[in-house]
């Protein structure tokens, strides 16, 4: 063994002292104080785990493919154990010893992780222990975890049903890229550091979503006060397009809205829509226009007789966990039987009302009617007080929410 040792370590230091790269077909460039080699040629062994079966209890933990995480670390949960003497000794892990999993799906097959000795572990078949000679198992551990590594291993392995397996021969012929020995290590510091500032972010993900949904919250709560966008006061007032919708319209106490701009108007939800069913039509075959057609779960099913509704339509739905959530038909189709239509009269800013619904969706969730089948309050919902501003009013607070709510997204869908 020390003779083998000596002849890899001669191999090894007969790389940095040539000019000559040892192979003509390297996978990319690297600096000139660099090498390309063989994994076999750097590490003292690629040895197969223990194929004995492990139990729940026993002297010694077994790491299986399981416990090798895709970030190239060891997770110590869901452990079995063995208390067979021959295995312990000759399968027990070593400090930065890597593992590698042989057999897994394509994706995940070759995923490599590092030991650090947290805990006295032996491991099973479908992994492989490398012990690194000469290099620095940290690094070796970066390169067995990187793009170029996971694209290899996509190349090299063999695929049967439903796994994919990489051998040790395969293995033994992977190609690395090797810098001086104090280079390994400042690559390794300087991934480190970028790993935990990756961690502190994934871990301040949720905090920055909560934050994202609550800035929503507030801009819809600025645009109903008035308080969004700036006002005109050129423009009509509110009092006028609600008496072109109900000429007998009295304007009603402010309620919850003491403070409102000059020219606002509060209304309830039942003057400006009503919640109606489509018209009877029989020998038609039309889709039907279910809440899982509408959400994208299922596909299109037709029926020859329903309740028409025209594209484009509202429907809101009445019936179910989520009443009070809106959908705009995209075809024409027959309105399926947990919704209403939605009429929204066409003085106001349609999607302005539907702002104003989506705000009050919580009250309306927690506030259903029913035992056996909860159903919409449609008392409460008539009786919601809707912030009414001047009609061209109500168009700038759409587009300005529109706007910022757009760019929140954009922040939300790149965490």
């Amino acid at each position: 063994m020390t003779h083998r040792l000596e002849l890899r370590r001669g191999l090894f230091l007969s790389f940095f002292l040539s000019d000559t790269p040892h192979y003509e077909n390297v996978p990319f460039e690297v600096p000139k104080s660099w090498v390309w080699c063989k994994l076999e040629d750097i590490v003292c062994e690629l040895k197969y785990g223990t194929s004995e079966k492990s139990s729940s209890v026993g002297k010694i933990a077994v790491l299986r493919m399981g416990n090798i995480t895709n970030v190239g670390t060891i997770d110590y949960s869901n452990l079995v154990y063995s208390s067979n003497d021959e295995d312990i000794e000759q399968y027990s892990l070593e400090k930065y010893d890597l593992l590698f999993n042989r057999t897994n799906s394509s994706e995940w097959v070759g995923k490599t992780a590092i030991y650090k000795d947290e805990q006295p572990a032996i491991y099973a078949g479908y992994l492989i222990r490398i012990r690194p000679l000469l290099i620095s198992p940290d690094y070796l551990n970066t390169v067995m975890n990187s793009g170029y590594y996971r694209e290899w291993c996509y190349n090299v392995k063999t695929d049967a049903v439903n796994q994919s397996n990489i051998n040790a021969k395969k293995l033994s012929q992977l190609m690395i890229p090797i810098p001086p020995l104090r280079e390994q290590g400042r690559i390794v510091a300087e991934i480190d550091k970028w790993i935990s500032l990756i961690d502190i972010v994934k871990n301040g993900k949720g905090d920055l979503q909560t934050v994202i949904k609550q800035a929503k919250s507030k801009i819809l709560d600025l645009a109903i006060h008035g308080k969004l966008v700036p006002q005109d006061p050129n423009d009509e007032p509110a009092i006028e397009l609600l008496k072109r919708i109900n000429p007998d319209f009295t304007p009603c106490d402010n309620g919850h809205y003491t403070q409102l701009p000059e020219g606002w108007q509060i209304a309830p939800m039942q003057t400006l829509c009503k919640l109606t069913d489509g018209e009877k039509q029989t020998g038609i075959e039309r889709i039907y226009l279910d809440v899982k057609y509408l959400r994208g779960e299922r596909e299109a099913k037709t029926m020859i007789s329903g309740k028409f509704v025209a594209a484009n339509a509202l429907l809101i739905l009445v019936d179910g966990e989520n009443s009070g959530e809106v959908f705009q038909t995209p075809i024409d189709g027959y309105q399926g039987s947990t919704f209403k239509q939605l009429l929204i009269n066409g003085n106001m800013n349609e999607e302005y009302v539907l702002l104003v619904i989506n705000m009050h969706r919580k009250i309306l969730r927690e506030s259903k009617v029913g035992s056996a089948i909860p159903h919409l309050n449609k008392k409460l919902f008539k009786a919601i007080e809707v912030p009414i501003p001047p009609y061209h009013q109500q168009k700038r607070i759409v587009e300005a929410i529109n706007i910022m709510f757009k760019h929140l997204d954009i922040i939300m869908e790149s965490l």
